[in-house]
């Protein structure tokens, strides 16, 4: 197990940041061009920490966008599943990455760059390998299909006492994302809810938009 004096695997100060806005948009972009208005929709309306999924040709290149022109966002990037694209996504500027999966060379490289990372795990296992590579934020995924909220808690319970930062991701809404923000190893939710895909590529801000307030009015409504 890491020491207290082993550099964690996640920036704590932004790790508070995004614990503070409580939710993540979880997003895919076809259009780089969308990346901009996208992000400030978001902004607007209470949401300030996204998910750029390497899922596109488009991401990389949509991440470079808002890191540019909306510094204000806290862009990162999701979907990184091999060092090559650690190495790609922390080039595009990104100020986080996160996994579906745990994968020790992927973290390695991670830390080597001073990149925060987390890792996707769904049982004490993944917890605790984890652990030995410095992780403490680490994403719950898939949420609801795992067993949801109450798997999490029953799973996190041995290991309170390291300060663990959860980040549950999938078929997480706004019907059921007060559970979660009310747990307290909940740092934020990710929503891939509040723009997706279609939305997006529409150009439907308004939506998008609405979709973001709703979010943080229960975020800010739970957490003061």
């Amino acid at each position: 197990m890491p020491t207290d004096t082993f550099t964690p695997a996640f920036n704590h100060d932004l790790a508070a940041q995004i614990s503070q806005c409580g939710v993540i948009a979880v997003l895919v972009i076809d259009d780089a061009e969308d990346a901009v208005p996208l992000a400030k929709t978001l902004l607007d309306n209470g949401v300030s920490a996204m998910e750029l999924t390497l899922r596109t040709p488009a991401a990389l290149a949509a991440l470079k966008k808002i890191r540019k022109e909306v510094p204000q966002m806290i862009a990162g990037a999701g979907t990184v599943l091999t060092p090559a694209q650690v190495d790609e996504v922390y080039e595009a500027g990104a100020a986080f990455a996160v996994a579906p999966g745990l994968n020790r060379r992927v973290i390695e490289r991670a830390r080597q760059l001073g990149l925060s990372f987390a890792p996707g795990i769904m049982t004490p296992s993944d917890i605790e390998a984890g652990l030995e590579l410095g992780c403490r934020v680490l994403k719950f995924f898939p949420a609801e299909t795992t067993g949801g909220l109450k798997h999490l808690k029953a799973m996190a319970a041995p290991y309170q006492h390291l300060k663990l930062s959860f980040i549950p991701l999938g078929g997480i809404t706004a019907e059921n994302m007060q559970s979660y923000i009310e747990y307290p190893l909940t740092g934020a939710i990710g929503g891939s809810w509040i723009a997706k895909r279609e939305a997006i590529a529409a150009k439907n801000w308004d939506l998008i938009g609405k979709n973001a307030a709703e979010a943080a009015a229960i975020v800010a409504r739970i957490r003061g």
